[in-house]
Formats: structure tokens, sequence, C-alpha cells
């Protein structure tokens, strides 16, 4: 506001906001495909005139049509079930099971706008007061200090290890586990970003099998922030989802409670402002699930374009 009244008053005539992930707005162009998909859902009339043939790809037109017949009343103004529209948990349940090469259930999928409100909603259910603890790493996004402290509980800061890639040691997270006990805090959940925010690390597949176990043994939720899984830039580099270590590692549902969480925003798409993600919820008991469904039904349900998105993140078109 200052630079549009007084363009002489600094050596610089506008401003470049880079400190947060958001690269449509420094010039990212948005990827062909989704918008055609949200522009034909969100207008379906335009479906049926002839010009749209040649203005449309045909992939755009096959998914948008797939879509509105899964959408109540073909209608993207419409709420939506509380858990998102079924046909699209459908699309991303199948995504993830491509994905990480075991089964999903749709039902364990809990459609967000973006992951920041996923990771309200388990911060919410996680917290009862001040003595209860959430171990976070540091360096992080600070998306989890700052909904800890608005719901009420303790941050139990573990410190990555440079040394070794940034990694997550167990022997650190025992120690700020047994510190945080003796100090009386009650430590329900652990924190990890996978690829990282900020520090760029890929955990490998026995550091990650570490963690699990260090979870199971504690009896600790696992919240795992994938959402850069598509950031990752290193050939010897792999993502590998913790459920699928999990899994692999032959713990199913009774065995590890872990919420894993993606968003629209990061990845090679960047549609932030989009606001579309989800949370899958796993190990949970029918009382639990129960009280996940209350507090997503609060909200009524998220925006349906970025349900829209995201599942055409997951399922993108095939070569």
């Amino acid at each position: 506001q200052e630079i549009q009244a007084k363009p002489e008053a600094y050596p610089f005539q506008e401003i470049l906001y880079c400190n947060i992930g958001n690269p449509q707005s420094l010039g990212q162009k948005s990827i062909t495909f989704f918008r055609e998909v949200l522009a034909l859902c969100d207008h379906p009339a335009i479906l049926a005139k002839s010009e749209t043939q040649a203005l449309f790809s045909a992939d755009s037109i096959e998914r948008a049509r797939k879509i509105l017949d899964q959408i109540p009343g073909r209608a993207t103004g419409a709420y939506s079930h509380s858990q998102g529209i079924k046909g699209l948990r459908d699309t991303i349940a199948t995504a993830i099971e491509a994905r990480d090469g075991f089964p999903v259930d749709p039902n364990d999928i809990f459609m967000t706008d973006g992951a920041n409100p996923a990771v309200h909603m388990m911060m919410q259910l996680l917290i009862r007061s001040e003595k209860d603890g959430i171990l976070c790493p540091i360096p992080q996004y600070p998306l989890y200090s700052t909904s800890i402290a608005l719901h009420g509980g303790t941050l139990v800061p573990y410190y990555l290890d440079e040394a070794t890639g940034w990694g997550s040691e167990v022997s650190e997270l025992k120690k700020q586990l047994q510190e945080a006990k003796s100090n009386g805090i009650t430590v329900r959940a652990l924190v990890v970003i996978n690829p990282g925010n900020l520090t760029g690390q890929v955990l490998t597949e026995e550091n990650q099998k570490a963690i699990v176990e260090f979870c199971k043994e504690e009896g600790l939720v696992l919240l795992a922030d994938e959402v850069y899984q598509e950031n990752v830039y290193v050939p010897e580099k792999k993502f590998h989802s913790f459920k699928k270590v999990a899994r692999s590692m032959g713990y199913d549902e009774k065995d590890i409670h872990l919420v894993s969480f993606q968003s629209v925003s990061k990845g090679y798409y960047g549609e932030c402002g989009k606001r579309g993600g989800y949370m899958e919820v796993t190990g949970f008991g029918a009382d639990v699930r129960e009280h996940i469904y209350k507090l997503a039904s609060v909200n009524l349900c998220s925006n349906i374009t970025g349900q829209i998105l995201a599942s055409l993140v997951m399922s993108p078109p095939k070569v």
C-alpha cells in the first residue's frame, strides 16, 4: 500500500513473498488437466456443447463426467458427506494402494481443506490439558508448535541430527520422552515430517522402521506429515509412506495408531489456494473413530473443489 501511494519511497516497485511455499503466486502455471476438470465439474452444462471437444482434452472430459456421476446432484456447490465424496475417497484409496502395495479402506480417508485442518483435528482429539505432550521435530514447520499451543498442550521437542542428513534418531526420541515424563507430561503422539520441511531430508526405511517400533513400544500415535512426497529430487532417495513401512514390518490395524497427511498445496502442482487435502486414519477403535467423524461433521464438509483436486493429484492421467 505504501508503494502504491508513494512509488518513489522505496528502491523497488514490488515485493515477492518467498516466506511460504506458494509457487503459483510467483508465476508457476497450474496443471492444465487439473484446471480443465475443475472447470467442467463447476459448469457441467458446457459438456453438452460441441465446441467443448475442441477446447478441452478428451482425458479431462472423461474424468469430469466420471466425477460428476459421483457427486450427489452433480453439484459442486452442494455439501457433501462429512468425510468427503465417497467416489473421490475410493479414487484416493485405490491410488494409495497402488503406491504402497497394501489395502486401503476408503472409510479411513477424511477429506479436509488442506492438511492444516486435519492436523488441528488430531491435536484437538489428542490434547486434553497442558499435561499432554506431542513429540515434535526441531527444526519444524510452525504449524505443529502453534496448533499444540492453540489446543492447550505441551510441545516436547526432539532435535533432528544434521550429521546423519537430518535423521530422526530413536535415542533422541527416547531421551526427550523420558525427560517429558519426569516433568509430569503424558506424551501422546509423535510428529514426523517426511520428506522434511524445512530440512528437506528423506528418511531411510531403516530409520522409519525404528520410528514405527518406537511408537508401538510407547503406545504413541504416529502423525506422519507426508505432504512433500512428490518433492524428492535426489536420485538415490525414495519416499516410503509410514503406513507402507509399518505394514511391511507385519504391523496391522491392531498394532499401531497411524495418521497420514497429504495436501494439494505441495508436490509439482502447488495448488495452495484450492485448499485440498486429506488424512488417512488407521489403527483406531470404533469409539475413537466416532469422535473423529463427529469432529469432521462439525465443519459439515471440506470444499468440493479441493476434494476433486485431491483425487486428481493422487490419480493423474496414465500414459
